[in-house]
């Protein structure tokens, strides 16, 4: 049984086929050609000015009134 397996294996590959090469290390994605260190500095600055913004948005309808203005 074993030598019907072996022989379909060779018939399917071809005495003279060599191996497949094995797949290659493809290099790391990259969001928008970045390196993960910068988009991590990219995501902190959009949070910084998300938080800004909308303190801003809060302060300027009334919403919120710090202290030091009574």
């Amino acid at each position: 049984m074993l030598e019907d397996l072996r022989q379909q294996a060779n018939d399917f590959l071809g005495p003279d086929e060599p191996p497949p090469p094995p797949p290659s290390a493809h290099p790391p994605a990259r969001i928008l050609g970045m390196t993960p260190f910068q988009t991590f500095i990219v995501a902190l600055l959009v949070l910084a000015l998300t938080c800004l913004l909308s303190a801003a948005c809060l302060l300027v309808t009334g919403r919120v009134v710090p202290p030091f203005l009574y």
